[in-house]
């Protein structure tokens, strides 16, 4: 019996397409960085994976990935390694500590892609140090929240060459939407920290005018649907509002959690403050707002989504939160 050229052809090519691509691992199973690794995995990728959770390795065993025992095991075994973690300590531990990936190098231009937000000085430490490997390593910190990560729409700031940025391209656009080359390296975690300035200041604005709005007897989605349509109109507003009962599917519809949590956005601001005064650069603004996650922190709020700050406002009496961000600007000044 003669055999259809589809009935031959279709079984090989979804074997060379699964089996031809590099095999990806992946350190940092969090809010975001479980999404990514499992849009990798639907890419047809294979990922080994890595997390001090053994849920979070888990899940992403259950959904076809590898497990690995460290972060050197995962360096010694793929051809591109992924990092999303919480802190630059974290990714100093990760790449450099007692098992890090750079013990795993055995390789020419083994490529590592960090979507970490970190201290851009720290960020091109790592690299000078991978570099020494013959590795290379590309700052490529993301925006778009646990949403876009889920549904692979993340905007991914990478700092490097144009050469390797081309090379790693393709891995970004497998968990990303839009792709952008910032400049040399550590120019992605200058981007980032810049854009999550303006974040976490927007969503303090926003909090602010929508608790006052709906303590003054407006309804709150008649509200937001005019800030929406006005000059207020911005992504805190339209898209992730803080207000619960405006838009179904976000943090503060579901008790503010499930994003992009209060300790995170502060260590971010955090880090745009710090680089700012390293280089005499004023940043009055952001400095108040930092000051305001460290007590939307401090209240219990720290784990809890950055939108939180509207829930606090409802909780507290008149200018106690004034006094208590004044204090701390005023203890650090002097």
């Amino acid at each position: 019996m003669k055999m259809s050229f589809d009935y031959v052809q279709r079984p090989l090519l979804r074997f060379f397409s699964a089996s031809s691509k590099e095999r990806i691992g992946f350190i940092g199973l969090g809010a975001m960085g479980a999404h990514q690794a499992a849009n990798l995995l639907k890419k047809g990728y294979s990922v080994t994976v890595f997390d001090i959770s053994s849920e979070a390795v888990g899940k992403l065993v259950a959904k076809g990935a590898t497990k690995a025992q460290s972060p050197k095991e995962i360096a010694s075994q793929s051809d591109v390694i992924v990092t999303m973690l919480p802190s630059s300590d974290n990714v100093v531990k990760v790449y450099l500590g007692d098992n890090g990936l750079i013990h795993g190098i055995n390789k020419k231009d083994l490529l590592f892609l960090d979507s970490s937000t970190i201290d851009p000085i720290i960020s091109r430490s790592v690299s000078d140090n991978l570099a020494s490997k013959n590795a290379i390593l590309l700052d490529c910190p993301v925006s778009g929240g646990t949403l876009g990560a889920e549904a692979g729409t993340l905007t991914f700031m990478v700092g490097g060459s144009k050469e390797n940025f081309q090379r790693a391209k393709p891995y970004l656009e497998a968990m990303g939407k839009n792709i952008v080359h910032c400049g040399d390296s550590g120019a992605g975690q200058i981007v980032k920290l810049c854009n999550n300035l303006i974040l976490g200041i927007s969503m303090l604005g926003v909090s602010e005018a929508m608790n006052l709005g709906v303590k003054l007897g407006v309804d709150k989605k008649v509200l937001a649907s005019v800030i929406n349509t006005s000059s207020g109109r911005c992504w805190s507003s339209e898209t992730y509002n803080p207000c619960p009962g405006v838009l179904e599917g976000v943090p503060s519809s579901r008790g503010y959690t499930g994003g992009f949590q209060t300790n995170l956005m502060k260590k971010d601001i955090g880090l745009a403050v710090q680089a700012a005064t390293s280089q005499n650069i004023p940043l009055p603004i952001g400095t108040f707002a930092f000051k305001s996650y460290e007590v939307l922190s401090k209240e219990s709020y720290g784990n809890k989504d950055f939108s939180s700050y509207f829930e606090l406002l409802q909780k507290l009496k008149p200018h106690i939160l004034e006094k208590q961000v004044v204090e701390l600007v005023s203890k650090e000044t002097h």
